[in-house]
């Protein structure tokens, strides 16, 4: 699964380098849960949960069977 959420993350990465940021996958957990680090301008936007939670976690549920939950860490 750690594969897959690797290549989904690598095309949701353009949209948000384009805003000055980043996103780093820290863990894939094996009940699901996907742990990722926001970087450059996410790490302190004040919409970065919005965008883990509607961008990130959906489009990862979306692709990636057995993703349960994207968590900022």
């Amino acid at each position: 699964m750690k594969e897959k959420v690797v290549e989904i993350l690598d095309k949701v990465r353009p949209a948000l380098q384009a805003d000055g940021g980043d996103v780093e996958l820290v863990e894939v957990t094996d009940d699901g849960i996907v742990k990722v680090k926001l970087v450059g301008a996410c790490s302190g936007c004040p919409m970065s949960t919005l965008t883990v939670k509607n961008g990130i976690e959906r489009t990862l549920k979306q692709y990636v069977p057995g993703v349960k939950e994207v968590v900022p860490v």
